[in-house]
């Protein structure tokens, strides 16, 4: 038959294994468990596939033992951990819709979460302690494949082992259909029993409804055909003792790419058992990755890594930026940031006023000077200066220099920032001021 190339599966698993990522950390604050478990266990198995494609790609040595012990165990486990957390989904759908009392204690919802981890995490962890008594060898190598499970075809190896997702897939097929009967039974009911749940709204119950029952229509029909394949491909061996099924129990079994796609049945039961997992995977995604929410968290997250390169993501350009008028702000050339100005508006100036020598001190508001005394003329910015205090005109044209020790500060105010306003040099200090040393 002709297989699909291995670069493919690789990666389409780590595709799977990303998309089971994404939703992980906004499902693990709303603590749906159920959830949650699908989300790990099905990431996992992406992961862990995507591995041993990758590093068996194209031979089968024993790379590494250590490993192939814990990913073989993997594969066992994880062909019954999903449908038990699909199990723990369609449980809590149903006591949702069931239950008469809205409301829940903390210790009740505790309880809740400690009975899906017993079924969606203590469930799988005995499925790989009880293979160990059908495990005939240690492990088997497919090239391309990598590590994968061995099991001695003999009567306990289907009550143990190949049976199991078919008993999952019947339960969680009844609590799906205990479910439709009480949603059909409790429509009105409906909105009341969800809003006392936070963490759950009409359109994320459907969607779980709708995950759950693709996984119990896929469980059941795949597990009977595995059980099938392995009725067909080998003969049942009776069983005769613990010493017989674990014979040569270190022996690894190898099988080149040649060989294991010779045999169709192994082929297509091999190809199938990892490429499920694959399309678990999308699944998922497909009913979560487009909700509400994660659009929600979509937005969030590319705002925060926005934030953090220095780009504008659009959202941030409403009126809280723009609410100061061009004439009340600023901005420092240093720093940057922005520097408000209050303008007085006492009396209207012409803008030459800055210039002119028209004007008095009585021009700064409400300021009174003694006018007896010679002002000054400040160099700062804002400041004006009166007829008196010039030269005349004469004395102006025969170049009389000026004594700028003789001139008297006048108790002016404080003068207003005025940002266009020419910056000029401060007078050297009067030669006569004394010092300390004078005292």
């Amino acid at each position: 038959m002709n297989e699909p190339p291995n670069w493919l599966f690789s990666a389409c698993s780590f595709i799977g294994f990303v998309l089971c990522a994404i939703p992980l950390p906004w499902h693990l604050e709303a603590w749906n468990t159920g959830t949650c478990l699908y989300m790990i266990w099905t990431g996992l198995g992406c992961l862990n596939q995507f591995i041993n494609s990758v590093v068996w790609n194209s031979d089968v040595i024993d790379k590494a033992p250590v490993w192939c012990d814990i990913s073989s165990k993997f594969v066992i486990g994880t062909a019954v951990a999903i449908p038990a957390a699909s199990l723990c989904i369609n449980r809590r759908l149903y006591h949702i819709v069931s239950v008469d009392s809205v409301t829940k204690t903390r210790s009740e919802k505790r309880r809740d979460v400690l009975v899906d981890l017993a079924i969606g995490l203590g469930i799988p962890i005995l499925e790989m302690i009880l293979h160990y008594i059908v495990q005939g060898h240690r492990f088997n190598i497919f090239e391309e494949i990598g590590c994968y499970p061995t099991t001695y075809n003999t009567p306990p190896a289907y009550a143990l082992v190949f049976c199991w997702p078919i008993a999952i897939g019947v339960v969680s097929a009844a609590y799906c259909l205990c479910t439709i009967r009480e949603l059909a039974l409790r429509r009105a009911q409906f909105k009341e029993l969800l809003s006392a749940n936070r963490n759950m709204s009409s359109s994320r119950y459907f969607r779980l409804m709708g995950l759950a029952g693709i996984e119990v229509l896929g469980t059941i029909p795949v597990g009977a055909y595995t059980v099938y394949l392995n009725v067909t491909v080998s003969p049942i061996q009776p069983w005769i003792s613990w010493a017989n099924t674990h014979y040569d129990f270190s022996r690894v079994a190898q099988y080149p790419y040649v060989v294991w796609t010779e045999n169709y049945q192994m082929a297509v039961s091999l190809q199938l058992s990892r490429y499920l997992i694959v399309a678990c995977a999308f699944i998922f995604f497909a009913f979560f990755g487009f909700a509400d929410e994660a659009r929600r968290n979509y937005r969030m997250a590319y705002t925060s890594i926005a934030k953090k390169v220095g780009m504008t993501t659009g959202t941030m350009t409403s009126g809280t930026w723009g609410t100061a008028s061009k004439q009340d702000m600023s901005y420092n050339g240093r720093s940057g940031m922005p520097v408000f100005i209050t303008h007085r508006t006492d009396t209207k100036r012409d803008s030459f006023a800055s210039f002119s020598t028209n004007l008095s001190i009585g021009d700064f508001g409400n300021t009174t000077v003694d006018e007896k005394k010679q002002p000054y003329s400040a160099t700062t910015s804002g400041a004006s200066i009166s007829k008196e205090s010039l030269p005349t005109a004469a004395a102006a044209s025969a170049d009389v220099p000026m004594d700028f020790n003789d001139i008297t500060l006048p108790p002016f105010p404080e003068p207003t920032l005025d940002v266009n306003a020419v910056p000029r040099h401060t007078p050297d200090a009067p030669s006569s001021r004394r010092t300390s040393l004078d005292v």
